[in-house]
């Protein structure tokens, strides 16, 4: 441990996926550092959810300056240097949180793979890791032994504004728009709402106002099930998860927040991304894979919920 009570700084930014699968990394820090000042940088949509989560002192939002807007990276570099930083845990390990560590004068401390840094992250076969083990090894590598699996019994929410009755099920059926093959067809999600309300369990439907369009779709043909889209915070659907009786959705970050809460969740997968590499994690977690999406029928993933 860093000596005396010298701040820390965390950089973690996204995507959300991501973000949950740094929090058992978050926790071991705090654990390490025990009394000392920790400071996250993030980025705006996660800054509510990771100062709930107790793991910080502080919660930086990073503008992400773009190459050209000088008087941003102006402004970070003040910040960074006025932090009085003895060590930085860079969770991230990209190209723009690698050049953060350019923008100290004086060098921390630094954990990742910042060209010159002193605890690097060097092993060669780090990006064919899954980033819980790949962050784990990272800070065993800066002198942190145990990280605990990622935790969100510390979330609260009142679901009670949702006015949910009754058993239900989590149907996250959206995703990143740019990558159109992770996703099962919106039609697919209707059939399976339907068949979850023939069988007394409502579908609620989460997911961000840009998938509105998407899901109202959903309930077009479920009209029963419960549209949430862009209503919920990422404790919401922490505590949603929490007392759902199962989830379904593509790989997509709500699915990461079910699988973390303990709720039996089923994440489909198509050759666009490998569960190898990023798949979600808790205690009740399947993976349905296809190359294709288009050959998983509803019957597969009907079974697979095993309702």
């Amino acid at each position: 441990m860093t000596a005396g009570a010298s701040p820390i700084l965390v950089i973690k930014l996204g995507a959300l996926g991501d973000f949950v699968q740094a929090l058992g990394p978050f926790a071991a820090i705090r654990r390490h550092h025990g009394g000392q000042n920790i400071t996250l940088l993030t980025v705006r949509p996660f800054a509510q959810f990771a100062s709930a989560s107790g793991y910080f002192d502080q919660i930086w939002e990073d503008p992400r300056p773009a190459v050209w807007e000088i008087g941003k990276w102006l402004d970070l570099r003040r910040r960074l240097r006025g932090g009085g930083f003895a060590r930085v845990y860079d969770l991230q390990t990209s190209d723009r949180s690698s050049f953060y560590y350019r923008l100290f004068a004086a060098k921390p401390e630094w954990s990742g793979i910042a060209r010159g840094c002193t605890h690097p992250h060097a092993n060669p076969r780090r990006d064919f890791m899954h980033t819980v083990e790949r962050q784990a090894e990272q800070l065993k590598l800066a002198g942190i032994d145990d990280v605990p699996l990622a935790d969100l019994s510390w979330a609260e929410a009142d679901i009670a504004r949702f006015s949910i009755e009754g058993p239900y099920a989590l149907l996250a059926a959206g995703g990143a728009a740019h990558r159109p093959a992770k996703r099962w067809a919106g039609e697919n999600y209707g059939e399976l709402a339907a068949r979850l309300a023939g069988a007394g369990i409502e579908p609620v439907l989460i997911g961000g106002r840009e998938e509105a369009e998407l899901l109202d779709g959903i309930c077009r043909q479920c009209p029963t099930a419960r549209n949430l889209a862009g209503l919920t915070t990422l404790q919401d659907v922490a505590v949603l998860a929490r007392n759902a009786v199962g989830a379904l959705g593509n790989d997509t970050g709500p699915m990461h927040l079910s699988a973390v809460a303990g709720c039996r969740s089923v994440v489909l997968y198509s050759a666009e991304s490998d569960p190898a590499l990023c798949a979600q994690r808790g205690p009740a977690v399947e993976i349905v894979r296809r190359d294709s999406l288009a050959e998983l029928s509803v019957d597969e993933v009907w079974a697979a919920l095993g309702t």
